[in-house]
This record gives C-alpha cells, structure tokens and sequence, in this order.
C-alpha cells in the first residue's frame, strides 16, 4: 500500500494527513498525538474517524498542521483523517456520512468593518 495523502480544513487551519501501513502510531508536527493535543477531548476528535472505521492499529498516521488553534487544528486533522478513510474503503463513507465528519465547516471569523469596533460591534452612539 502507498501512502495515502489528504488535507482537511477548519477555520483557519490547514492539515496535510499522510496515512500509512502501521500500529497505530500518530504523530502530529513531528511530536505524539498526547503531548500535541493535551486534552482527551481534543484526542477523541482526532482519532474519531479511525474508531468508527475500526482501523485504529492498523494504520499509521502523520500529520503537518498550521493556523487557527488547537481545536481548529483537531477538527481539520478529523476532516482529513474521514477522508482518507473514504479513499480507503468506499464502505466507510456510510459510516462517517451520517457522523457528520465528512462536511467541511464553513464557519470563519467575519472581517472587522471601517467605521465599527468589530465586526457587527458599533461606537457608542451619543445623540448629544
């Protein structure tokens, strides 16, 4: 088998996933996936497409992530992670379809505009 390359957005994160034959090992930025991502919530989202897909020992995963912050960063690594798995086996996108792990996340930061504190915030409006 090859190694299978995807890449998954969230934000303003950006994960390039080298997924490979292996035990399971999953490095992120050259570091392990519990002292990258110190919260467990943070490790499920990660290694949610592999549970679902039952392939957590089988494969060993690589990961190169920048921007946003970690929870951005987790997410765009599940994107890419479900999409790998996809490339896979075609059976897996009926598992991961209805998870909701297979949508890329529209959702950015609206831009501050000219004239306003944020991005919808106003100045204080004073009459007199």
């Amino acid at each position: 088998m090859e190694v299978i390359h995807k890449i998954g957005r969230r934000k303003t994160a950006v994960a390039r996933v080298y997924l490979s034959e292996g035990k399971g090992n999953i490095t992120v930025n050259k570091r392990e996936l519990d002292n990258y991502f110190p919260t467990a919530t943070l490790q499920y989202k990660v290694k949610q497409p592999l549970a679902l897909t039952e392939n957590e020992k089988t494969f060993d995963v690589s990961v190169n992530v920048f921007g946003g912050g970690i929870t951005g960063q987790a997410e765009a690594i599940r994107l890419a992670l479900s999409r790998a798995m996809c490339e896979l086996n075609d059976e897996n996108r009926g598992i991961l379809k209805p998870e909701g792990l297979l949508t890329r996340d529209p959702r950015m930061v609206e831009r501050k505009k000219f004239g306003q504190k944020k991005a919808r915030k106003k100045f204080q409006f004073s009459k007199r």
